[in-house]
Formats: C-alpha cells, structure tokens, sequence
C-alpha cells in the first residue's frame, strides 16, 4: 500500500513514517506524491480545505484526516469536505497500520 502523509510537522511525520514502513507500507510525503492509495492528512496543520484539495487531486484513493479530539467541528468538517475517515490525533498510526496489515 501506498501512502501519502500531508503534514508538515517534522516529528509527527518522521513517527507515523516509521511506524507506517515498519508496517509494510510504502510512505511519501513530498508534494508531488505518486497515486497513494491512501492519502493522511493533518487537519490540526493543514486545515480542512486539504480534504477538498486532495479529493480533487486523488479522487480515486481513500481520504483519512486527523485531528485534535477537542476539536470535533473540524473532524465533521472534514468528513463533509470528502474525507473517508476521520479519527483523533491518537488514534492515526493504529488505523493506517490497520488498513496496511489488511491489506486496503
């Protein structure tokens, strides 16, 4: 699987890459990604307008943001603005490892 983070924090990029390929997943982050399979992006630094942006740039692959858990209009946000999933901050690295190791 092939997946793309869009974040540009340095430390939570370089931990969910590492967890990611340690879980069998190809992992970007540039700005100019091949076709992911999944795309990863930070709501917390990205705003929901990347939702939108990467829905019309990839509309064929799966769309999963996170963002801080207290704020919960931004995760529905998110959701309305084309995201496939939407989970907390702590919850990000479990899910894409999830989805890698099953195989989608």
């Amino acid at each position: 699987m092939h997946v793309h983070l869009d974040t540009p924090d340095l430390m939570t990029r370089v931990r969910l890459e590492s967890r990611w390929r340690s879980a069998g997943a190809s992992v970007t982050s540039s700005q100019a990604p091949e076709q992911p399979d999944l795309v990863v992006v930070d709501l917390g630094s990205r705003g929901v307008e990347a939702v939108s942006s990467w829905r019309e740039r990839c509309p064929d692959a799966t769309i999963l943001a996170f963002g801080p858990h207290v704020e919960g209009a931004m995760l529905k946000a998110a959701r309305q603005a084309g995201a496939d999933e939407v989970v907390v901050r702590g919850k990000v690295a479990d899910r894409v490892v999830a989805r890698v190791e099953a195989g989608s």
